[in-house]
């Protein structure tokens, strides 16, 4: 295998190639971002806390002082480097998490119910899969995927190169990345799942073509012939561990040979198939909350979490019951390149293509088999245990709003997004009586190796409508127009961030930069407001697709929520999320408050029906 830093500049070769189509990511005027802190920090903090902020940024910002020495710093950083937030993002976000990737960090999606309810059905959708996610690949191998544009300007593809054959590794303080697409010897094979048993599956030919799906079916059902059930340990759930806690026993399986080269097959391989077994049936209203559950987590120990490696990359899941998704990790990608995927593979299972199958015997599928120490035992009783419990103070709903889609807004000229987002403030100040931190999720793929920033979704602006909407006496010309300005607000917001002109990445920056350094940390990011400002008690997400989804994933607090949503043209689907450990948050109470301030607000559009 070659080194990391081999690795690492493989994969920045691969991203020179987009270097004349989008530019450099720009960090933000110091004095922008200090006055656009303290407009963010009005509706969310006491008056005596926001003076006591303006003048701890007064003093940050002032003219020879450390916040201008540091925008100098992060200034030449950005002349420098390749981007100059995303490295420090990548590792403060995700690789120093010490968190579980299961519910706190892996975002999943749960796809529309498939029409089969048997095993036979399964492997038929699975090899139709399998093939699509190739052909996906294929694609960005020949350079042929079509390039993306967002609002006419292109958007850096550097996120699909890195997504094929990596893995996310355990390390004691921050866990690595590793891509092995770039190597000399890239992997030809996937990591299939069932039972809690892995399989590596080789899917290209000799000649190099891929597999047609009628092979890839014919090796699915040779899989399933070599993995009844047996009492099989779950080795998967150690991934759902603490990462501390994986990474003693990631160590401590990496010293058994056997276990040293399944482990290292499954984190090569291109990606995973997770073929899951049925579970409980569920009443039709409460299917997709439990499907989305599935997708998440797996189930439970008991039920379908053995099947999952949560370190890897892509992980698609196929349920013998029709159920299917993925669930992904996403320190290498965020959530737009993922639903990309999804929508081209659930096109090309419509329509595969027909090749003819080669005459050509195939080799077995490859058991990978582990050795389980009495010492690996008791690490994999302590996950199922851990694991059994954190799925169980995950509190999920998901719901269709059928009323209207994203079409209502749109007539009115108003962006759909920010419709929904002004409903949340509604929907969150209807049940607390106070706004909350809230972060969206913009892409900056408008610049070269663009991430994410933030959306600040709890504005001057919405705060004075969600008042205005629970006073009585207000009248419809006033809330009409309250509520157009938290659209504009919100709207004004999400250009600025996708410009690169949001604050919270050029405070980390700063922030970073400081502590690179060797300087103490200044004032600012010790101040009790910045704490309310970064505790994200909703954590939100728009995942625009195709497809009829939605994803999911779990709040970033424990007093928090996470909602994500997928708008379609007559409908929206909606995830909320909570943990039950949390006396003050519940999800489906959240649910409802949500539908009740569309419906009020699209009354205030367009009058009753």
């Amino acid at each position: 295998m070659l080194s990391k830093l081999r690795l690492f500049e493989g994969a920045r070769l691969v991203q020179r190639r987009w270097l004349s189509t989008v530019p450099i990511q720009p960090v933000p005027p110091l004095k922008q971002t200090l006055q656009l802190y303290l407009r963010t920090l009005e509706p969310i903090v006491s008056a005596s806390e926001l003076e006591q902020s303006r003048l701890i940024v007064e003093e940050f910002g002032k003219k020879g002082g450390v916040g201008e020495h540091l925008q100098d710093s992060l200034e030449k950083r950005a002349r420098r480097t390749y981007n100059w937030v995303s490295e420090w993002w990548q590792h403060t976000a995700y690789l120093e998490s010490r968190l579980p990737l299961a519910v706190h960090s892996n975002p999943a999606v749960a796809l529309p119910r498939q029409d089969y309810r048997d095993w036979k059905g399964q492997l038929q959708f699975a090899a139709r899969l399998i093939a699509g996610v190739l052909d996906f690949k294929a694609k960005i191998e020949s350079h042929t995927l079509v390039a993306e544009y967002m609002r006419g300007r292109p958007l850096c593809m550097d996120l699909y190169s890195q997504i094929f054959s990596s893995c996310r590794i355990p390390g004691p303080k921050h866990d690595n990345v590793l891509h092995f697409a770039l190597t000399r010897r890239p992997p030809t094979h996937i990591i299939v799942v069932r039972n809690f048993q892995f399989f590596q599956l080789e899917v290209y030919n000799s000649d190099g073509t891929p597999l047609t799906v009628d092979q890839i079916h014919m090796q699915l059902q040779r899989i399933r012939g070599m993995s009844w059930k047996t009492d099989k340990e779950p080795m998967g759930v150690l991934t759902s561990e603490h990462r501390n806690t994986w990474g003693q026993s990631y160590n401590t399986l990496m010293k058994d040979r056997l276990n040293r080269e399944s482990v290292k097959a499954i984190e090569r391989g291109i990606f995973t198939v997770c073929l899951d077994a049925s579970v409980m049936r569920v009443s039709d209203d409460r299917y997709t909350s439990r499907m989305a559950a599935q997708m998440l987590h797996g189930g439970g120990s008991y039920s379908n979490s053995g099947n999952r490696w949560f370190d890897k990359t892509l992980q698609f899941i196929v349920g013998e019951d029709g159920s299917c998704g993925l669930v992904y990790e996403q320190a290498i990608a965020e959530g737009p390149p993922v639903a990309s995927i999804l929508d081209h593979v659930l096109d090309y299972c419509k329509n595969p293509d027909t090749v003819r199958t080669p005459m050509i015997p195939l080799p077995l599928p490859k058991k990978l088999y582990f050795y389980i120490t009495p010492e690996v035992k008791r690490h994999i009783e302590h996950a199922k245990q851990n694991l059994d419990i954190l799925i169980n103070d995950l509190d999920i709903s998901c719901f269709t709003f059928r009323k209207f889609g994203k079409n209502f807004p749109k007539k009115f000229k108003l962006s759909p997004n920010s419709f929904v987002q002004v409903a949340l403030q509604l929907a969150y100040y209807r049940m607390y009586g106070y706004l909350c931190s809230t972060c969206e999720t913009a892409s900056l793929r408008m610049f070269r190796g663009g991430r994410t920033d933030t959306i600040r979704c709890a504005t001057n602006e919405a705060f004075q409508f969600v008042k205005v909407m629970q006073n009585p006496k207000s009248g419809v010309q006033l809330k009409q127009d309250l509520l157009k300005k938290a659209i504009d607000a919100h709207s004004t917001n999400t250009e600025q961030a996708l410009q690169g002109q949001a604050i919270d990445r050029h405070l980390l920056g700063l922030k970073l930069q400081a502590i690179e350094e060797g300087l103490s940390v200044p004032d600012i990011f010790m101040d009790t407001s910045y704490a309310v400002a970064t505790h994200w008690k909703l954590h939100t997400g728009q995942v625009p697709s195709r497809t009829d989804c939605v994803m999911c994933f779990g709040p970033l607090v424990p007093d928090g929520y996470a909602v994500c949503y997928n708008p379609l043209p007559e409908h929206i689907n909606f995830s909320v999320s909570a943990f039950n450990c949390c006396d003050e948050t519940n999800a489906d109470k959240l649910a409802r408050y949500l539908e009740g301030a569309l419906v009020d607000m699209h009354q205030l559009l367009a009058g009753h029906d």
